[in-house]
Order: C-alpha cells, then structure tokens, then sequence
C-alpha cells in the first residue's frame, strides 16, 4: 500500500482530497502532528486558511471512516516557537523528516518544499491543480457589475450601472446559505495563495481581505460580523487620460505645474479609475511612477510598481520611496492621519504626490488636512484638486498662500495669511482659508451674482459676437433685461455695427434686446468721478502714487486729468509702484512734465 504523506499546503487549500478521490487504489494518508498543530494555531486565530485545513480535515476523517483511506497522525507535536517560525520552513522540516523516516511519497502544493524534497532524495506530488467548486465568487458578476454583496440568509446582491448611477439589484431569489458562502470564501483564499498575481492583503480574528487578481475581496466572520459575509468589488471600465477630455489648460497644469494633487469624490464616482488613467499618463511620458496602496487593486501597466504596507505600515513605505524617489506616487485610498502625513512628507522630500480621498465637495479634500499638517504648509503640499463626479471631472480647485486682509473685513490690521482657493477654470476665488482668533475658519466667498436670466442673455449676446467677431475683444454690460451695452476699441466699432447698421440690427432681432455699442473711453468716462487724491513721486527708476490706506487691495482705475491711464490695486499701505521703463510709467512721466493732475477712482 503507498504511503502518503501530505504537508500544510494542500491541506489548507482544500485540494489534498480531491487528489484522492482521483486514485484508483487505497492508500495510506500520514499527516503530521506539526501539520496539526500549524492549522490549529491558525484556525485559533481566527485565520480562514486555518478553518479551511480543519474542515479538510475532517474530510479526511470521513473518507477514513468510509475505508476509502487509512488515515494516521504521527510525529511529535512542534514547540511554540517552532510554529511561530512555519514561514522560515521549521514546519516544513519536520514533514519531510517524516516523509524520509517512512519512506513516504510526499504530497506539496509548495514550491520551495518540492524542491528540497527533491534535493533531498525524498519521492514527491506536486499538487497544482484547483479545487472545483459549486460556486465561484466570478459567478455572480458580469460585464456591467461593480461589486456583489453576498450575506448568509440574505439573497445575494449585484451593484450594476456606472459611475454616478449604481443601482443595486438581487441576483437570485433564494438566499445564501452559510455552507454556500464557506465554500466560496474557502476557494477564494486557496486561489489567492497559488496565484502569483494575488495576495492575502489582511487576515485577522474574523476577517480577511484579498485581493484576487482584479477582485478585491473582504470576507467578514463571526465574531467579527454576525454571519458570514462576502463584498467584493473589481473596476469594470479602464479608461485613458484622453477618454476625459480634459481642457488642454488643465492638460498643460498636471503635465507642467501640478505636482501635488487630490483625487476626490464620493464612493463609486470614478475617483480610482481616472487615478489609474492619470499614472499611465505619467508613465508614458517617461516618469518614474509607484503606487502606495492596501490593498493593491489599481489596475495599472508592469511599468508602474505597485508597493503595499510594509510590515503593516504604510510609513516604512514611505521610508522605501524616499530612497527609491520616484517621479510621481499615487497614494490610494488616504483616510487615517499618519496617510496624510505620509503625503506631506513625500511631496515636501520633491516627490510627485497624487492622493486618493473620499470627499463629498471639492473644499472637503483640502479640509482633511487642517489639523493634520500646519496650515500655511498645505499650499506647498496640495496645488491642485480634482473633484470626480460620474465618472467625469466635474470641478478643479488651485490652492495659493498671500498675506491679505480677508474678504468681508476692512481694517487692515486684520490681515493675516490667507489660503486662497480658486476655481482653476474661471478663476474665480470660491474660499479662504485662514486663522481666526484660535480657530481655523474655511469660508466661502459669496460673489454679487445678477439675475439668472440676466446672466443667461449676457452670456449669449458674448457667444453672438463671437460668432461674427472671433477675433474682436469685447466687454458686453446688460444695463436692464431688454438692453445692453457691448464695449469694444474704437476701430473695431464699425465691424460690429455693420454695414448701414444691418450686422447689429440681426443681432438685436435674434436676441430680442435693444443693443448699444461704445468705446472703452466712452466707458471710462462714464464712471462715477468719485475723485481719489493721489500723491505721486518720481525716483530715479520708478513712479510711486500714494492713496489712503482705506483703498488698500482694492482696484482703482487712475487717470490724468480726464484721461483713463491705467488699474492697479494698492498694497496695504496704499502703494502703487510703476516702472519708468513701461508703457504706463512712460506715460505718467508725460502727464507729470505737462502738469497734469493725476488721480483715481472706484
């Protein structure tokens, strides 16, 4: 009768008596008692590999009982520490010492033990074969699925749709049962310890998370769950950085100037898959791009490194890409303190930084940061924030540090140093960031809007003129609903008009409104002449005005005599300086010399 003596490996997959059932003979199982001890410390730890090898166990016993096998224990029971050193092979050891003392064929599913045995002179299966099973975990998804939600006694659960639109939808009628879901997560864990390109990410008392090729995968367990459970989730589109169309600005600021940004969004939006699209963009410019991620589910090219918490602790990966000083990283998935001071760390060392964050508005990216890093570091560390929504890039943010007195307050002893956030798009300041008293205060600026149908008909009056005038510079005013004035430079006046009044006359009929046309002098002389005084000194290489302090960091439009020169805003002080070498510094040099008053207004 043959004698069979099978190690940890195949036992803790579950495949050790499918291979038997294979066998056209009897034969003699031996199983260790070190192998015994290994499965019992891991199950006691609630580990699943250590519930799958008690559960193959029993099998065994019933195939035993069946007088399909003969089953025996043997060997000596292994010293703690050896079992708390079965990664550096003590375990593996005392199996083949059994295997050689019985002149036993040893069956493995480990490489590294064949191997030995082999060397060894000791007769060997190497098992690599999979376990079938009833259910697989692929079978609840299809093309358009994102992730499954299995649960004993509840129906399994698919979320289908993309992102912004998920719906989530029963699979089948009848629930799952807890045998059912044992079997899935057994085949599960037994695929990800053979499969090169899977791993077991986390397994503690209760739950385990892997990461099965694509699928990531948390199997949750009493006593850490109320009964088994299952979620797995897997990215169902990969797309380029040109599938999103982005603005050839935006383009220009990620490839020139951005070099510390966030990805935010809500769950499910698309926040990792344009990450994804972002690092292969990178990539194919040359750069030097790793990720930092747990668990590892970015799908990205074998260019791209893709490094995971080391030793548990995604600082040590830190420690490894200040070494390693890529180009660009991208952090996946940030949520605790010690992931944002990681991020800091690392873009203040010079390297590249994109950072993952759930955020359900723009500013609560940058918000996630204050009180985590010094508030006047975070412009240096976050520039650019890209908010995902629906899979497509609904809003950017820029970050810029000044020192200025914060909008809505006018004493100009309450400057301070401000966080400007900007809509990269218009411009347009939405927030200010800043210290107030002992607080940190994220305040949104309120801008002075017009009516929605003002705004409406302004917007396509601008669009008509573009139509005829693609290259003539315009500043259109609606004065009231039915009128409007369009500002432009005195030569291009007669090309909008056009000729005998036909070109305006068309566009006052398409638009419904009644339309003036005037030149930007016109426009300036037009302007409340709420006289500013200013003082003016010439030096050697500049021409310093002086206003009251009052109109400090506001614009003021100043003129020579009735002459509109040109805008500036003062600093705090109430300071303009201009350059004698400039057109303007030329100009107020003539206005001074021909003893014309020089002064400002609103």
């Amino acid at each position: 009768m043959k004698v069979f003596v099978a190690d940890t490996s195949v036992i803790v997959d579950g495949r050790l008596t499918q291979y038997l059932e294979t066998l056209g003979e009897k034969v003699k199982v031996v199983i260790p008692e070190a192998v015994v001890a290994e499965i019992e410390h891991q199950a006691n730890e609630g580990k699943a590999i250590g519930h799958v090898g008690l559960e193959e166990l029993k099998k065994l016993r019933k195939m035993a009982d069946g007088d399909k096998i003969l089953l025996e224990f043997y060997g000596e029971r292994p010293e703690l520490w050896q079992i708390r050193r079965a990664k550096a092979g003590e375990i593996d050891h005392m199996v083949r010492e059994v295997a050689r003392e019985l002149n036993a064929v040893l069956i493995t599913g480990d490489q590294v033990q064949r191997d030995i045995a082999i060397a060894k002179g000791i007769e060997v299966v190497y098992l690599t074969g999979r376990k079938e099973v009833k259910h697989r975990l692929e079978d609840f998804f299809d093309e358009h699925t994102m992730s499954v939600h299995l649960k004993a006694g509840v129906k399994p659960l698919a979320k289908k749709g993309k992102p912004g639109e998920w719906h989530l939808v029963p699979i089948r009628d009848e629930p799952l049962t807890d045998e059912e879901l044992e079997e899935i997560a057994d085949d599960i864990v037994e695929r990800a310890k053979r499969d090169p390109e899977s791993f077991i990410e986390l397994d503690e008392p209760g739950a385990t998370v892997v990461q099965l090729r694509n699928y990531r995968i948390v199997i949750a367990k009493p006593p850490f769950a109320d009964r088994i459970e299952i979620t797995a989730v897997r990215p169902i589109t990969k797309l380029s950085i040109e599938d999103y169309e982005l603005s050839e600005k935006l383009l220009e600021r990620l490839t020139d100037k951005a070099e510390g940004i966030l990805i935010a969004g809500a769950p499910g939006e698309g926040k990792t898959t344009f990450a994804q699209a972002l690092a292969e963009y990178y990539a194919s410019m040359g750069k030097i791009v790793k990720t930092m991620e747990k668990p590892r589910d970015l799908q990205v090219s074998e260019e791209i490194t893709q490094y995971t918490a080391l030793g548990g602790r995604m600082e040590k990966t830190g420690d490894v890409l200040l070494l390693v000083r890529p180009d660009y990283t991208i952090f996946d998935e940030m949520r605790k303190t010690s992931d944002f001071k990681i991020y800091a760390d690392l873009r203040l060392a010079g390297v590249g930084m994109i950072g993952v964050v759930h955020a359900t508005k723009p500013i609560d990216a940058i918000q996630r940061f204050i009180g985590r890093v010094e508030l006047g570091m975070i412009p240096q560390i976050v520039d650019t924030v890209i908010f995902i929504k629906a899979g497509r890039v609904d809003k950017v943010l820029t970050l810029e540090y000044k020192v200025k007195v914060p909008t809505g307050m006018t004493e100009e002893d309450l400057a301070r140093p401000v966080i400007e956030v900007r809509d990269f798009d218009t411009g347009e300041l939405e927030y200010e960031i800043y210290t107030y008293g002992e607080e940190i205060s994220v305040v949104p600026v309120k801008k002075k809007e017009k009516p929605p149908a003002m705004k409406l008909a302004e917007k396509r009056l601008k669009q008509e003129i573009k139509k005829f005038l693609p290259d003539v510079y315009t500043e259109v005013e609606l004065v009231s609903p039915h009128k409007a004035v369009i500002y432009a430079d005195e030569f291009d006046i007669p090309a909008i008009i056009g000729k005998k009044g036909k070109r305006i006359t068309e566009i006052e009929k398409r638009l419904g409104i009644s339309i003036d046309v005037r030149s930007f002098d016109e426009k300036m002389k037009e302007m409340p002449k709420e006289r500013i005084p200013v003082e003016v000194e010439e030096k050697k290489k500049q021409i310093v005005l002086r206003v009251s302090p009052d109109y400090a960091k506001r614009p003021l439009k100043f003129f020579g005599g009735e002459q509109y020169v040109f805008t500036a805003t003062p600093s705090k002080k109430g300071i303009v300086k201009v350059s004698k070498n400039t057109p303007i510094g030329r100009e107020l040099k003539r206005l001074l010399e021909a003893g014309i008053e020089i002064w400002a207004s609103l």
